[in-house]
């Protein structure tokens, strides 16, 4: 596409980054393995509408100004750990779910929702878009935003195919694992614990 550059190092560059598992690679796992591949891919497609959010931040040059400013980043980086230390206690607290049962509509948006509001307000992925994305931008190209847009979009479409995929294996592997009553309820509790912890470390992290 005309205002980029080096696309094919991108797009496998872009690969490399979403197989590196991360907070939202947990939140997938732990939702398809005990819900089974309906939650992780609802899990999934929030996740990749949280990335939109801040492609579109960094096309429009809205994460300049998180990058630059000192309290931006720390109210949105607090704003970030609480959610995920939330969603941990909500995890610890679950009770074991039957992935076989049909979830209703609620709970697939609640997953959506918790998926989406998880990438949003990580202010690491709008700095690493901030960071990543100008490296293949072309910088005397017009329109500079809409070559932001295009990566964006490709990073995130290759991520929600990954993420797609990683749900469906863990739910093919939970299947069996999480029938057990007591494994599922550990694993959330597990799964929990790293999201609090997740929290906590984004707390202590530094611009």
């Amino acid at each position: 596409m005309p205002g980029t550059q080096d696309l094919l190092l991108f797009v496998f560059s872009a690969l490399l980054l979403n197989i590196t598992p991360g907070p939202d690679t947990l939140y997938i796992v732990g939702r398809s393995s005990t819900q089974g591949f309906k939650a992780g891919a609802n899990a999934a497609l929030g996740i990749s509408a949280g990335i939109m959010v801040h492609v579109t931040a960094a096309a429009l040059g809205l994460s300049a100004i998180l990058a630059a400013s000192a309290t931006a980043f720390t109210v949105l980086k607090v704003a970030g750990a609480v959610y995920l230390i939330y969603i941990g206690i909500s995890l610890i607290r679950s009770r074991a779910v039957d992935a076989n049962t049909a979830m209703d509509r609620a709970t697939l948006r609640t997953i959506f929702v918790q998926g989406f509001w998880t990438n949003v307000l990580n202010p690491k992925v709008a700095l690493f878009f901030l960071a990543f994305l100008p490296q293949f931008v072309d910088a005397a190209a017009p329109g500079r935003a809409f070559s932001f847009l295009f990566l964006g979009l490709v990073f995130n479409l290759n991520g929600t195919l990954w993420n797609l995929f990683v749900a469906w294996s863990s739910a093919r592997i939970g299947r069996g694992l999480m029938a057990n009553d007591t494994v599922s309820r550990w694993f959330n509790r597990c799964v929990g614990v790293l999201f609090v912890c997740l929290g906590a470390r984004l707390v202590l992290a530094k611009e």
